[in-house]
């Protein structure tokens, strides 16, 4: 039983870390598909792409 607390106290910082990461990696990438979104409504209404 030790030996799985001590697992735990190792693997927790890590893990909470990787965690903490993939969060802000959600946020970024749902804010770069709404850019790439937008940019491409501006790019058809200027009538590059048709």
């Amino acid at each position: 039983m030790n030996e799985f607390i001590q697992l735990i106290g190792n693997l927790g910082f890590p893990i909470a870390v990787t965690a903490y990461l993939l969060v802000r990696i959600e946020t970024k990438l749902s804010q770069l598909t709404s850019s790439i979104h937008e940019l491409t409504t501006a790019i058809k209404s200027m009538n590059y792409i048709k």
